[in-house]
């Protein structure tokens, strides 16, 4: 059961990363983007720390207060809880 709990983990942060990815190629050649909503929907079901590497790496949402800061904030607050979750089910 962790070890599936950890994989899910790896797909959607990968998942988010490539979000990121995506909607930057997407944004240097004004094509239509990946809505705002979106991003923080998948960064919400335990993507934001690959959403938090992709927006560094790519340099992308790095000047919205919300990503900046929320992100980070968020990756942190999952990274406890998944911690929690394997030591408890452990």
């Amino acid at each position: 059961m962790i070890f599936a709990i950890i994989i899910v983990f790896f797909i959607i942060n990968g998942i988010a990363a490539i979000m990121m990815k995506i909607d930057k190629r997407k944004a240097q050649k004004g094509e239509y983007r990946i809505r705002e909503q979106n991003l923080w929907l998948v960064a919400l079901l335990f993507g934001a720390i690959g959403m938090t590497w992709g927006m560094r790496r790519y340099r992308h949402k790095t000047k919205h207060f919300s990503f900046k800061f929320g992100l980070p904030i968020l990756s942190v607050l999952q990274l406890i809880f998944l911690v929690y979750l394997i030591m408890e089910w452990a």
